[in-house]
C-alpha cells in the first residue's frame, strides 16, 4: 500500500474510533444521569396546586418564610469557591466514625412511658414514644444527590441497613433538599413498610412521581396536626428554603412536634435562628427532648442554619429538656471543620447548663436516662 493510501485509511480508522469513543462517552454520561430527572421530583399541580395557593405561607408563586430572609449573604474579600478548595479547614474525620448497632430488643409499647432516639447520622433518627416509632428525614443513599455517581458523600455507613428497621408508624419530611428527602430510601420504604409519610405542603409532589400511594401522603401547612392513634403529629414553622432544581421554594419547610399522651418531642428541620421557635415553645412545650440542627452553617448563610450557640438558644426558647445534636457528621456540607459544630455545642451547652447527650450513630439514647458525654467524636477528628 502506497504511504499516502496508508495515511488515509489511518485517518478513517481514527475517525471511527473517535466516534465509538464519542459514542461511549455519551452512552456512559446517560447512564449516570438516568435517575436524574425522577429523583428531581414532580410539580405542583391541580388540587395540590390549589391548596398550596391557598396557604399564607404562598404568595406570588412560591412559600415564604415568616420574615424576610437571604439564602446568601455578600461577604466582601471572600472567595467562597477558593476556600472551598484550597481551605484550611479540616472537614473529613480523619478515621473511621464508630457506628452502634442498636440492641435487637422491643422498644417500648403501649402505654409505657419510656421514651428513646436513635440517629441514625445527619439529620436521620428514630423516635420511639409510648410505643410508636417515627422516622425522621431518612437518607440511607452514599450521596445526597440527584445522581449517584456525584455530589456529596457518605462519611460513614448508616449503621443499620433499612430492611433492619422496626415497623413504623410514621415517616417524617421536613422538606426536599437531597440531604433530607432521598428518591432510593423512599422507594424502599414504600416497599417494605406501610407507614404514612408526613409532609409539609407541596412535597407529595415528590413522592407521586416515586410511586408512593396517594393514601400514605399526608401534606400539612404549618400548624395542622395529623392524629395516629394516640400519637398527634404538628407541622410548625422553620426558617429555611426549598428545591431540588432551578426551582426554588416551590414546596414547604417545616419543623416538628411529636406528641404522645404525655411525652413530646421537637425536631428542627433546617432552620435559621428566629423568634418562631419562642412561639413554638409556649403553644407546644416543654419537650421532653429536642433534635437540633447544629452542622452545615456559615456566615453567608446565616438566616437559613443555625450556628450550635444559635441552636442552644433555640432549644432554652422551646423549653425542651434533653438536646440531641443532628445534622453534622454524616455529609460534608459546609466549609466549617468536620469536628467543629459538636465542640461549640459542648462548651456551649455546659456554660448555659442544657443537658446534653451526643450518640454515636446507631446509639439509642433512653432520654430519662442518657449517656454521658464523652468526647468520642475528637478521637476521629
Amino acid at each position: 500500500m502506497a504511504p499516502a493510501e496508508r495515511t488515509d485509511v489511518e485517518r478513517s480508522l481514527g475517525r471511527r474510533m473517535g466516534g465509538a469513543a464519542g459514542l461511549a462517552a455519551l452512552a456512559g454520561l446517560a447512564w449516570v444521569a438516568r435517575d436524574v430527572p425522577a429523583a428531581l421530583g414532580g410539580r405542583l399541580a391541580g388540587a395540590r396546586a390549589e391548596r398550596a395557593a391557598r396557604s399564607p405561607q404562598f404568595r406570588d408563586g412560591t412559600f415564604h418564610n415568616q420574615a424576610g430572609t437571604r439564602t446568601m449573604v455578600a461577604d466582601p474579600g471572600r472567595n467562597l469557591l477558593r476556600e472551598l478548595i484550597f481551605g484550611k479547614q479540616k472537614r473529613r474525620p480523619s478515621t473511621a466514625v464508630p457506628l452502634l448497632r442498636p440492641a435487637d430488643e422491643p422498644a417500648a409499647t403501649g402505654t409505657d412511658r419510656e421514651l428513646g432516639v436513635i440517629w441514625y447520622g445527619h439529620a436521620s433518627a428514630l423516635v420511639e414514644i409510648e410505643g410508636y416509632r417515627v422516622l425522621i428525614d431518612p437518607v440511607w443513599s452514599e450521596r445526597c444527590s440527584p445522581s449517584a455517581m456525584v455530589g456529596p458523600r457518605r462519611l460513614h455507613e448508616p449503621p443499620v441497613r433499612l430492611d433492619e428497621l422496626p415497623r413504623l408508624d410514621a415517616i417524617l419530611i421536613s422538606h426536599d433538599h437531597y440531604d433530607h428527602l432521598d428518591m432510593a430510601t423512599v422507594r424502599e420504604l414504600v416497599a417494605r413498610q406501610s407507614a404514612p409519610f408526613l409532609v409539609p405542603l407541596g412535597v407529595g409532589a415528590h413522592l407521586d412521581r416515586w410511586g408512593v400511594p396517594a393514601d400514605r401522603i399526608i401534606e400539612l401547612d404549618w400548624s395542622d396536626s395529623h392524629q395516629i392513634d394516640g400519637l398527634k403529629v404538628t407541622a410548625t414553622p422553620a426558617q429555611h428554603f426549598s428545591g431540588r432544581g432551578l426551582r426554588r421554594d416551590g414546596t414547604l419547610w417545616s419543623s416538628w412536634v411529636i406528641e404522645g399522651r404525655s411525652r413530646k418531642v421537637f425536631y428542627t428541620g433546617d432552620s435559621g435562628y428566629f423568634d418562631g421557635y419562642a412561639a413554638i415553645g409556649a403553644e407546644h412545650g416543654p419537650f421532653d427532648v429536642t433534635l437540633m440542627q447544629i452542622g452545615a452553617y456559615d456566615r453567608a448563610w446565616p438566616s437559613i442554619h443555625m450556628f450550635p450557640e444559635e441552636a442552644v438558644d433555640a432549644h432554652l426558647d422551646l423549653r425542651g429538656g434533653l438536646f440531641i445534636p443532628v445534622h453534622w457528621a454524616t455529609f460534608n456540607l459546609a466549609l466549617h471543620d468536620w469536628s467543629e459544630p459538636v465542640n461549640r455545642l459542648w462548651a456551649e451547652a455546659k456554660a448555659r447548663d442544657v443537658r446534653l447527650a451526643v450518640p454515636r450513630p446507631g446509639e439509642r439514647v433512653v432520654v430519662d436516662d442518657p449517656p454521658a458525654v464523652d468526647g468520642w467524636w475528637q478521637s476521629v477528628a
